[in-house]
């Protein structure tokens, strides 16, 4: 008769798929999706919670990436490339069922990193992603059973008096290196061989379908032969706990000569029972993972695997304490590397003339990045930091085609009430020819101000005032008078409205004036654009000493001439400040002291303190 997984003999029940025993697969629902956040932060980050019972899981990441799978337990236990420690692919316990953690070739495949179980989990497990480059997205799914069903885990296919899940009490041992590696393996897998219930043989009570026809007895064989034990198999491995069970024969009671089965009851031959054998632990090793990826693109570097010792016990293997290896030569954890000579900037032209004929512009020279062999490649292949500059201001002087400019006058054109000051303006080329207005442009500055020495007084009908003095005191110019229209009283003067007076000639208010000749003046330009925004520039303009008919003149009062360049932006140069640049860590200064600095993992991961070091030693940080 069968055993079915109730325990009970004849049953026909089977565990479904949501693994419950005797279930019609609708006792269970399929969790699944895709997690494609963004992650900006390097390290671990939670994707998703297998919760208790749950069967059929299957965590895959979608492409290949730098990243990697991890999974724990809800009380912190480490299962899979836990505490930054990456492990090979293989076979871990953890959560009451066996996790394949699957990596498939680095070189030849496309497909990305994948945990499956078949289940059921007896605990809540995360899953988690070690981020170190954009997300390619990670698909999960699982099977838990529905409301109101019997946890699988106490159904789970077994036999009477066997321990749950397959785990096994461990032998008397009177060999201290095997206490050692039990108890290395209860602290690893964080469970005891005692921990799970053991159901003891005759808990399910005996059980007959009514539908069954009791099974007729065999005739009685001759009970001059019987089943002996004559040995047992092999064993299944030659250390580290395997199996082996006893072979049994048939052969005469006296004689104990072997004879065919057909002379013993087949319903009497003993059930062969798995046994324990080589119970020693296997010696460790050590186990050797994959190179990292060198730490620099070109030229000489450093690249980086880890090494552990490993030991196999109970078929599983092990990762233990390495003084368990010192018997074997400890292979190199760390070697130098070389991915190709390094590309370097090579300038191919001499500068370009300036891009302007006076003022700043800019001028420029054909920088490349060259290989080894000679050949002109992509700038990262070189490093940034060194690149020679491939353009720069140029200062070609003031430029000549500019506006002119005296001072404003000093005297109002009009002694009381509003008035105008003046000024010469003139647009100047190749030092002594005058332009039409084209040549500098349609923004003439203004030749006129106005000005107010505050109200007049009154006067008589139209009255005419006295003239102001010239607006200008050499060259020519004009003078302003106040023009009222006033009715004389009794020794007084009233004011009338201009209309009163509109029958008479109104004397005119302005006229031009001209003093004397003004002989040689200073004319200069507006200023040129400061040379830096920080830290110290300078600005120009150009001076000249003109005369009355605006040709060059060496007249002028030198203790008069303006100055031609000046200091400008004397400020310190602030850094800008990007927010994101933090430090991730709180020994980043470990980091800095280490000049880890110039590789990009650490550059990003204590970004604040490798700028600070940055800015105080330039050139420290370089592109890797």
């Amino acid at each position: 008769q069968s055993i079915g997984c109730d325990d009970y003999l004849g049953s026909d029940k089977v565990i479904d798929k949501c693994g419950i025993c005797g279930g019609d697969n609708t006792a269970c629902k399929v969790v699944s999706g895709v997690f494609k956040h963004t992650l900006t932060n390097l390290g671990y980050h939670k994707i998703v919670e297998i919760p208790e019972g749950a069967t059929k899981i299957n965590i895959t990441e979608m492409s290949k990436s730098n990243n990697y799978l991890a999974l724990r337990s809800r009380s912190g236990r480490s299962i899979i490339n836990g505490n930054w420690a990456i492990d090979r692919p293989g076979r871990y316990e953890g959560g009451g069922t066996m996790f394949t953690y699957r990596r498939p070739n680095e070189i030849s495949s496309t497909a990305g990193e994948s945990f499956l179980a078949d289940g059921p989990t007896n605990e809540v497990l995360d899953v988690y992603m070690i981020h170190q480059q954009p997300n390619p997205g990670i698909h999960y799914e699982y099977i838990i059973p529905g409301d109101n069903v019997i946890s699988p885990q106490l159904l789970a296919h077994r036999r009477p008096g066997e321990p749950l899940n397959g785990q096994l009490g461990m032998p008397e041992s009177t060999s201290h290196e095997d206490e050692d590696l039990r108890r290395e393996t209860d602290i690893l897998t964080g469970q005891s061989a005692g921990t799970f219930p053991v159901i003891q043989p005759g808990r399910f009570p005996s059980h007959q379908p009514e539908n069954q026809v009791p099974a007729m007895q065999p005739p009685r064989q001759n009970r001059e032969h019987n089943w002996k034990q004559v040995g047992k198999t092999e064993c299944t491995t030659t250390c580290g706990k395997g199996s082996q069970y006893p072979i049994f024969h048939c052969v005469n009671r006296i004689t104990h000569e072997e004879v065919p089965e057909g002379y013993c009851d087949s319903s009497t031959k003993p059930i062969p029972e798995e046994e324990a054998c080589n119970l020693f632990p296997c010696p460790a090793f050590w186990d050797i993972g994959e190179w990292s990826e060198c730490s620099k693109t070109c030229g000489l570097g450093m690249q980086h695997r880890q090494i552990l010792c490993r030991q196999i016990y109970a078929n599983r293997t092990l990762t233990v304490q390495q003084y368990r290896c010192q018997h074997l030569e400890k292979p190199d954890t760390t070697s130098t590397c070389q991915l190709k000579i390094c590309s370097e900037w090579q300038i191919r032209t001499e500068w370009t003339s300036c891009s302007v004929p006076c003022g700043v512009g800019q001028r420029t020279r054909d920088v490349k990045c060259v290989s080894n062999l000679g050949d002109i490649v992509d700038d990262e292949e070189c490093n940034m930091k060194l690149r020679p500059n491939d353009i720069e201001n140029c200062d070609m002087g003031p430029c000549a085609k500019s506006w002119f400019l005296t001072e404003w006058s000093d005297r109002c054109s009009a002694e009381c009430g509003d008035g105008i000051r003046t000024r010469s303006v003139v647009c100047m080329t190749n030092h002594v020819s005058s332009l039409p207005l084209e040549g500098c442009g349609n923004n003439r500055p203004s030749e006129t101000t106005a000005c107010n020495n505050g109200p007049c007084a009154g006067k008589v009908e139209w009255f005419a005032g006295g003239w102001t003095q010239c607006s200008t005191e050499c060259g020519s110019g004009t003078q302003q008078r106040e023009v009222i229209c006033v009715r004389k009283t009794e020794g007084n003067f009233d004011v009338l409205n201009p209309y009163e007076c509109s029958y008479l000639e109104k004397p005119p208010s302005q006229q031009s004036c001209y003093l004397k000749p003004c002989g040689s003046k200073w004319f200069h330009t507006e200023w040129s654009t400061c040379s830096k925004s920080c830290e110290g520039g300078f600005r120009v303009r150009e001076v000249r000493c003109l005369s009355d008919d605006m040709a060059a003149s060496t007249q002028c009062d030198p203790q008069l001439k303006p100055e031609e360049k000046e200091p400008c932006n004397t400020q310190d140069c602030v850094p800008e400040i990007d927010e994101n640049c933090k430090d991730k860590y709180y020994n980043c200064n470990v980091v800095v002291q280490a000049r880890l600095c110039v590789y990009t993992y650490y550059k990003t991961a204590c970004c604040a303190s490798c700028t600070r070091v940055a800015n105080r030693q330039p050139g420290f940080l370089g592109r890797r």
